[in-house]
């Protein structure tokens, strides 16, 4: 898998290019991910090959058979409300590599709170799902949790 970063909820153009223009001497793939496509896995977004687009529509149909609202209708809706922060997303990077891309981040002056690596474990999640549990572990390890 080629070295990918997936960018979510990029609004601000500015801030949007500054981040790209630091991340450009890595090399590597970055994807801005449009909202109509939260509802997708993970790991169908960062293309990786054993994600089809068949697997895909199961996906989905196994989320609305389940009785939970499929996750297109839920953007369709409102998706401010369920996804109110930008989200990058690093995929097939080792651990150096990782640094790399923090470091670049870091240097461009751009804070983004919510930061992860595609596992094995969240790669069939799709990025609501990936949000609500880096904003939970961002929330426990900064101690609001415990208010």
């Amino acid at each position: 898998m080629r070295e990918t970063i997936l960018l979510f909820h990029f609004t601000d153009k500015d801030r949007r290019n500054k981040l790209m223009r630091a991340l450009l001497p890595l090399r590597m793939k970055v994807k801005e991910i449009l909202p109509e496509d939260y509802g997708k896995q993970m790991g169908y977004l960062a293309g990786l090959k054993e994600f089809t687009t068949q697997e895909e529509k199961d996906f989905a149909k196994q989320l609305q058979t389940e009785g939970q609202p499929h996750m297109e209708d839920i953007s369709a809706q409102n998706p401010s409300q369920e996804f109110p922060g930008e989200m990058m997303v690093m995929a097939g990077l080792g651990g150096g590599r990782i640094d790399q891309v923090l470091r670049a981040v870091r240097k461009s002056g751009i804070s983004v709170p919510y930061k992860a690596v595609l596992t094995a474990a969240n790669q069939t999640w799709n990025a609501w799902e990936l949000f609500a549990e880096i904003k939970k572990e961002h929330e426990t390890m900064s101690g609001k949790d415990m208010l």
